[in-house]
């Protein structure tokens, strides 16, 4: 089942069975079944990044498996075009304004986004095309006049747009950067900074994954410093305010129609939900938080003394950080939150990673 799913009485479908939990290859695959990139001469057989690439062993990574979606929500809901098309657009909150948004359709929402992109980081070229390709006319509709009603002068967003599809991509990726660094181990040793020259490579691999989507090639980022000078440049649109969760057209508040849609329609069985959310929502995103930038913590409104908690929840709970990364607990979540064709690519790509390495 999908969140487009509804009981024979058309309402919302509020019972959550274990099967609709864990979910079908449907819930995640797009345009056929996606090929791994591989280690071959041309660009079309090793995808967007490819076997030896910096990207693969930051993707790869158990933490990033087990992270990433927080973390990049944390990350992406900061910047304010995408909390305006999410805002105005996206089926969820299409739901909420019909009553019918589901605690379901909220985790739903999470569960789909690493499994819907992993094609794009791990598959070939013609499978990143595909799947390219399809998130870009899945986001034709997604504009409008207005950002942030408090703050007119910030102008309209568009998501096909070369700036809002740039910064789509660059915050997936840098927070799996993030959390490959501050919270991947490897083995018993602590998670540690990439070398500077390894941190570039990463940055200038991602602006090959940018150019999938409508992209301005001047401004793709080619170093650390290149992605620096993006953030300080976009500064205006990152950050968290009072006035961009109104809707412009109504004046309600987005955020109070899912809750009042998502009590309205709580059963019981929803309770597997809540303990995934738990996770997802709670202690996984709390550990995110303590891997982003400190600017990353403040635009999502932290105040100092909320900060400086998580970070020292991080520190006490590396233990568990390390817990989660082993294998029996990783494949749980992978299977869980990036879905059966996303298992199969990370098992390939590990395989033809580890022999590109060695080569």
């Amino acid at each position: 089942m999908t969140t487009s799913d509804h009981s024979r009485t058309g309402g919302p479908n509020v019972l959550v069975s274990r099967e609709r939990l864990l979910g079908t290859v449907t819930r995640w695959r797009r345009h056929g079944t996606p090929n791994v990139a591989t280690s071959g001469a041309e660009q079309a057989a090793r995808g967007v990044f490819g076997p030896g690439s910096v990207a693969w062993d930051v993707l790869l990574h158990p933490a990033v498996i087990v992270f990433q979606s927080p973390a990049q929500f944390i990350l992406q809901l900061t910047y304010k075009p995408v909390v305006a098309g999410v805002r105005d657009w996206d089926p969820i909150s299409k739901k909420a304004h019909r009553g019918e948004l589901t605690l379901f359709d909220v985790f739903d929402r999470g569960q789909r986004n690493s499994g819907i992109h992993a094609p794009m980081w791990l598959g070939d070229k013609d499978t990143a095309t595909r799947v390219s390709q399809h998130l870009i006319r899945v986001h034709e509709k997604v504009a409008g006049d207005v950002i942030d009603v408090g703050t007119p002068e910030l102008g309209g967003y568009r998501a096909n747009s070369p700036r809002e599809s740039m910064w789509a991509a660059l915050t997936e990726m840098h927070t799996m950067l993030w959390v490959y660094e501050r919270l991947g181990f490897n083995g018993f040793r602590l998670p540690r900074r990439l070398a500077p020259e390894l941190r570039d490579r990463f940055v200038a691999e991602v602006s090959e994954y940018c150019r999938l989507f409508p992209h301005d090639e001047s401004e793709l980022p080619q170093s650390m410093a290149d992605l620096r000078k993006l953030y300080a440049k976009y500064d205006d649109l990152f950050g968290v305010t009072k006035t961009l969760a109104i809707i412009p057209e109504t004046g309600q508040n987005f955020h109070e129609l899912w809750m009042d849609s998502i009590k309205k329609n709580y059963h019981p069985s929803q309770r597997k939900v809540k303990v995934q959310l738990f996770f997802q929502e709670g202690l996984f995103k709390l550990l995110a938080m303590a891997a982003v930038s400190g600017k990353t913590r403040k635009n999502s409104g932290l105040t100092p003394g909320k900060e400086k908690a998580v970070l020292a929840a991080r520190l006490l709970l590396l233990p568990l950080v390390w817990l989660v990364q082993k294998p029996m607990i990783e494949r749980y979540f992978l299977r869980m939150m990036w879905g059966p064709d996303a298992v199969e690519l990370v098992n390939a790509a590990r395989k033809l990673h580890a022999e590109a390495k060695r080569g």
